[in-house]
């Protein structure tokens, strides 16, 4: 069995409630589809950590209030994830793609209209749902 990579992803929510967004590179796993921006948690550093330090290197901006939302396991072919996502309602900064990424500011509704990796499908749907409570 593939050891399961644990990955801290965050949904970075503006003031009129439209989300963060990135494209993958083409190079990479599930490359050119869109996902919501983090990275690896390394095996020395907290979830809370690995989000800040990985929306700092991709994206310039620092997280000044965060808190977990979802946790979504899904498993590949080729490999297993642990998305470990959190909601980003605070930072400082202006997000840019640091790593030639294209960015996009969507509406919960718009989602719909980027293809996602099958394991952010339960993000989207638990989005959905939160954003209507709102």
């Amino acid at each position: 069995m593939t050891p399961r990579i644990h990955v801290a992803a965050a949904v970075i929510l503006a003031a009129d409630q439209r989300i963060l967004i990135a494209r993958r590179h083409e190079n990479k796993h599930q490359g050119g589809l869109w996902e919501f921006p983090g990275g690896k948690v390394e095996s020395d550093e907290t979830v809370a950590a690995a989000l800040h330090r990985e929306l700092r290197e991709e994206l310039a901006i620092s997280v000044q209030s965060a808190e977990p939302f979802i946790e979504v396991q899904h498993d590949y072919a080729d490999k297993a994830v642990l998305l470990d996502v959190w909601w980003v309602r605070a930072f400082s900064g202006q997000p840019q793609g640091n790593e030639g990424q294209p960015l996009q500011w969507v509406t919960v509704a718009e989602l719909a209209d980027y293809a996602f990796p099958a394991a952010n499908q339960p993000i989207i749907d638990a989005l959905q749902w939160a954003l209507q409570q709102d």
